[in-house]
């Protein structure tokens, strides 16, 4: 146990002590400079403090611009930043590397441009881990949750959560065969070996292997576990970016549930935009709800599950956070799990809470696979143990995690059916009005579920496709013909039911003098997502498209094997593709964008993709 102190004490002792190596300047760009009193300084890291303490990472911030932004008009409002920009998987999230020191100018500033959804820190994440008493050695949980009547039904074969963390020992005599490959974003590579432990500890809290006789018993003992590294070699910490990214990883790469165990998780933007971003897909994400034993106004989404941790008496434990944003609570007292070591430990926290939910999770997915991930959520919120004030409260949620309740519901339960389409309002431009330029396009809508994805389409064309609330977009109406123009946004809900709103503008832009007739150069056209890689369920492809005579005169097309799926005019076009329909079947595919300028000359780009079924 003194090991694991060690790790606790390091962890939170992060202001004076340096903590990682140079594979963190190759994998996040970070420079070396001169340390302050606000810093920690080692030879490749620098943090800083922001006015309300908040630590966040010197030299870049995370932004969302909005969908139909053409690429060339964001590289003009980072440059007067300095800024570039790195994009997070197969999401519209980005990072931005900028000089030190005038990361929370940049974010203050691109806060309020009208193009851009959202600009923030890069913030530091502490693990929620606390420390443990090692003379208990009774597993209360499980019977708590009544996990062992779950275990009649399912133990969660046929499922894989991802454990966005800091790794896992695959060689723990405990976690042997129950990993699968994932991937460590910290150093861009596949080595997943947890070097601080954190990671092994929930890894077994989930899907230590049951039944081998040796050990400890998991809450879904036949599940497999997807180690996503995100921290660095010396800490259980994380930043919002890496973080970001190993969601993102997880979602394209067709995982259901995944768990990250780290304080104020809520509280980005960019996190929540990347569980919205797997929640898209199907999927779920628990994390924990942190340690600070106090009231939080951590921010309340329903893009991910966030757990506070309670005792062997259902009370909550004294070192839980709690708050509104609190929708599930689970034990996180004296859990006996695997360490990276090899051998066991006992652990307090609610890093354990949040895995706890994330097994049972898995154990209603295998339970009943036909079920959404809204059914799942529904139905694991109804059959929680009510605690505290009748319905949900800020210190238990919903209630106390019941697994064999929650697998039951699910055994029972037929797949929900969604007939009631959303409303969508355009309350940006009005109807009637003259425009010119770059346009933000905002609208409103709501559903008796949620709106998961909104489409812009200009006349016949459509420029954009958001699949993150708030939605919004930005319209270059330079690739628009002059005079009265069609405007339409369209928005689906999870069951594919449509509402859209049209409304007519008059694009009035300065007449531009046509190509002449000698006039050779090709436009030139790029596929800005998806990049090559794994995608998996619904697809937004976008292009970008520009000319040296403007875009006025560029038509698009996108194909898919080959085959024709969208056409249209001016330097954005996206379509939304549906990956899981027979035909895609799993393995590569190519997508091919090609671009026509006014005098007929032609330019074209692919790319490759796995689809993951």
């Amino acid at each position: 146990m003194t090991r694991l102190y060690k790790y606790i004490i390091f962890s939170f002792s992060l202001l004076i002590f340096s903590f990682y190596t140079n594979c963190a300047k190759q994998s996040l760009g970070i420079e070396q400079s001169n340390s302050n009193v606000n810093e920690i300084n080692s030879s490749n890291l620098k943090i800083a403090k922001n006015s309300n303490g908040e630590e966040y990472a010197k030299g870049r911030i995370l932004i969302s611009p909005r969908e139909g932004l053409p690429a060339k008009a964001l590289a003009q409002i980072l440059e007067e930043h300095h800024g570039k920009s790195r994009k997070m998987g197969q999401s519209n999230l980005f990072i931005v590397d900028l000089p030190e020191n005038t990361e929370e100018v940049a974010v203050e500033r691109l806060s309020h441009h009208p193009h851009i959804k959202f600009a923030e820190l890069d913030r530091y994440l502490s693990p929620t881990l606390t420390p443990n008493d090692p003379l208990y050695t009774s597993e209360w949980q499980l019977p708590k949750i009544k996990a062992p009547l779950a275990w009649d039904s399912t133990q969660g074969l046929g499922v894989t959560v991802a454990i966005i963390d800091s790794g896992a020992n695959n060689l723990h005599e405990d976690l042997q065969g129950q990993i699968v490959a994932g991937w460590n974003i910290w150093d861009n590579n596949n080595i997943t070996t947890d070097l601080t432990g954190h990671g092994t500890y929930v890894s077994g809290t989930v899907a230590a292997l049951n039944n081998n006789g040796k050990g400890v018993t998991s809450v879904a003992g036949l599940s497999k576990i997807m180690p996503i590294r995100v921290t660095p070699p010396d800490s259980g910490g994380t930043f919002y970016s890496t973080l970001a990214q190993g969601i993102i990883y997880a979602a394209d790469h067709g995982v259901r549930i995944a768990n990250a165990s780290f304080q104020g998780v809520t509280n980005s933007q960019t996190t929540i935009d990347a569980a919205q971003y797997l929640k898209n897909k199907n999927g779920l994400l628990t994390v924990g709800a942190g340690n600070t034993g106090v009231l939080e106004t951590y921010t309340a989404t329903t893009s991910m599950i966030p757990v506070s941790a309670t005792d062997a008496n259902d009370l909550l434990a004294g070192f839980s956070s709690y708050g509104n944003f609190v929708v599930m609570s689970a034990p996180g007292v004296d859990i006996w799990t695997t360490d990276m070591n090899g051998s066991y430990a006992n652990v307090n926290g609610t890093s354990f809470s949040s895995p706890i939910v994330a097994g049972v999770i898995a154990l209603m997915m295998s339970a009943n696979p036909l079920l959404s991930n809204l059914d799942i959520e529904k139905l694991l919120y109804s059959t929680a143990v009510d605690l505290g004030t009748a319905g949900r409260d800020i210190y238990f949620g919903y209630g106390r995690v019941d697994a064999a309740a929650a697998v039951q519901a699910a055994k029972l339960a037929a797949p929900s059916v969604d007939t009631q389409p959303p409303v969508v309002s355009i309350v940006n431009p009005l109807s009637g009005a003259t425009v010119s330029g770059l346009v933000p396009v905002d609208l409103s809508s709501s559903d008796n579920v949620g709106v998961v994805r909104a489409e812009l389409k200009v006349n016949s064309s459509t420029i954009a496709i958001d699949t993150s609330s708030p939605f919004a977009f930005s319209w270059d109406t330079s690739g628009t013909p002059n005079g009265l123009t069609n405007l339409t946004v369209s928005v689906y809900d999870a069951a594919g039911n449509v509402g859209t709103n049209t409304i007519q503008v008059n694009v009035s832009n300065a007449v531009v003098t046509p190509p002449p007739t000698s006039d050779t150069t090709a436009p030139t056209i790029a596929i800005t997502n998806p990049l090559a890689g794994s995608v998996t369920g619904t697809v937004t492809i976008k292009t970008n498209a520009s000319d040296n005579y403007g875009s006025a005169g560029i038509s698009q097309s996108i194909y898919i094997d080959g085959t024709l799926v969208a056409s249209g005019s001016g330097s954005t076009l996206s379509y939304s593709w549906n990956t899981k329909i027979k035909k895609y079947k799993a393995g590569t595919h190519t997508i091919k964008a090609t671009a026509k300028d006014a005098a007929g000359n032609t330019s074209s780009t692919t790319v490759n993709v796995n689809v993951i079924k």
